[in-house]
């Protein structure tokens, strides 16, 4: 091992929605390679050691490398150039990259989706519905003396969630930590997540909807038949005991994850849930949280709709954004054959999107930005080979609670970062954009002038 090594302190782990920021890396200076993480979950600790530099091309145009420039001038040409082009991801990179890639679809007049339309697209339509009513993690560690967990495994998806912020940390008026806790989990199946709670609620599949509807009816005081247990799989006294405690709680929490929202019901399920919130704070103070998976997906909903107004599935065809979910969605423009180009940004949906979605983005030219080759990237038109935020780059991310966080790079990338190769295409589609503009203009007039 290398005696070149860097101790960085206040590190932050960007591999998905906790956003840990305690993390201290040992960094091989030689090899730039992380040897250790400390504080780091298991998750952390693998996306740390997995990231070193390949010697592979930075950028290349149809498998063949290039240089920087011209690749950028090519996909320039190509988003330009398109009729309907999608830009998609956006989750895995930092709000300033986000930033510009809005720009760049606003120019183009094309399309903007996150990786939250096939994640948590029903709470956003939700929140839009019914309203949120929040907290910081912070303020969960600190006074939440009644946490419930609905249709998510944080102890396989966010490790440190429980240590962290929500069951075991002691906290300004929960000094015993999960003494001064009790912990609710709400799945229809038993997890690694099990055995932390006191209290396990496993509903029939698919009943979400009717348990949450029936805790809301117990909140407000009506009566319920007894069959309910018959039509949810819950017992009728699990449900009033389980109202009780919420009502009778100091500070409760709601966390949600896609066991609620990418079941039958979508958007009702999670609406149902943060409408449960609200009737709640009638007798006590209640919150509710999704518990989002990507390291800046909460960031890239928080710049899509500052500069939209809308948080994903947006389109600006018509000179100005519209939002409408199915239609302006990825997985939609893609399996209706709509889009005839692609920017994806630290995102690989042709390992996971439906089939039909992935033959159509293989059959039309894709600029792709990330850190490794991915199915995504092997067909790309042009492919870009970035640094990855948080270990190489510098920016901002939103932690899941919308709490924006400064990153710590540990060592330098010899291949650009997102924010960078984008900034440099807005450039380069802005003055191909004005260029057809003028052109247009000019041309027009001449038509005009000629038979007078």
């Amino acid at each position: 091992m290398s005696e070149n090594i860097k101790i960085v302190e206040n590190a932050t782990c960007t591999f998905c929605g906790c956003v840990c920021d305690d993390m201290i890396l040992h960094v091989d200076m030689d090899e730039k390679r992380i040897t250790k993480a400390k504080n780091a979950c298991v998750l952390g600790r693998a996306w740390f050691a997995e990231h070193t530099i390949e010697d592979t091309p930075a950028a290349m145009i149809d498998g063949k490398a290039v240089s920087i420039e011209e690749a950028i001038e090519e996909a320039a040409q190509t988003l330009s150039n398109a009729k309907f082009p999608i830009t998609y991801g956006l989750s895995d990179t930092t709000c300033e990259a986000q930033r510009q890639a809005v720009a760049i679809s606003d120019m183009i007049k094309g399309n903007i989706d996150t990786t939250t339309s096939v994640c948590h697209g029903p709470s956003g339509l939700a929140f839009q519905g019914v309203g949120e009513s929040t907290s910081t993690l912070g303020e969960v560690k600190n006074r939440a003396d009644l946490v419930i967990y609905w249709g998510g495994n944080p102890a396989e998806s966010h490790p440190r969630h429980f240590g962290r912020y929500a069951v075991t940390p002691k906290g300004m008026f929960t000094p015993g930590g999960k003494k001064d806790r009790t912990i609710v989990l709400v799945d229809v199946r038993k997890t690694k997540s099990s055995p932390v709670a006191d209290i396990l609620i496993r509903p029939k599949p698919g009943k979400d909807f009717e348990v949450l509807w029936a805790l809301r009816a117990l909140v407000k005081g009506k009566k319920l038949s007894p069959d309910i247990e018959a039509r949810t799989g819950v017992p009728l006294e699990t449900l009033q005991d389980l109202t009780e405690r919420m009502k009778n709680c100091r500070f409760g929490v709601l966390f949600f994850g896609m066991g609620l929202t990418m079941t039958r019901g979508r958007h009702f399920n999670s609406g149902a849930l943060l409408a449960l919130a609200t009737d709640l704070n009638e007798f006590t103070h209640f919150v509710a949280k999704p518990v989002r998976g990507h390291g800046n997906v909460t960031g890239a909903d928080n710049v899509v709709s500052w500069q939209t107004g809308y948080p994903f599935g947006v389109n600006f065809s018509r000179g100005y954004p519209r939002f409408n979910p199915g239609e302006f969605t990825t997985v939609d423009t893609l399996s209706n054959a709509d889009a005839d180009a692609a920017l994806i940004i630290a995102s690989d949906p042709a390992s996971n999107f439906p089939k039909k979605a992935i033959a159509h983005l293989k059959s039309i030219p894709a600029v792709v930005l990330d850190t490794k080759c991915t199915e995504t990237s092997k067909d790309a038109h042009v492919a870009f080979r970035t640094s990855t935020y948080g270990i190489n780059t510098s920016g901002t991310v939103y932690r899941m609670d919308d709490v924006p966080i400064t990153l710590r790079p540990a060592f330098e990338s010899p291949f650009p970062d997102d924010y960078t190769i984008l900034t440099g295409i807005r450039k380069r589609v802005n003055e191909l954009m004005l260029a057809k503009h003028y052109a247009s203009g000019a041309s027009g007039q001449a038509k005009v002038a000629a038979p007078i």
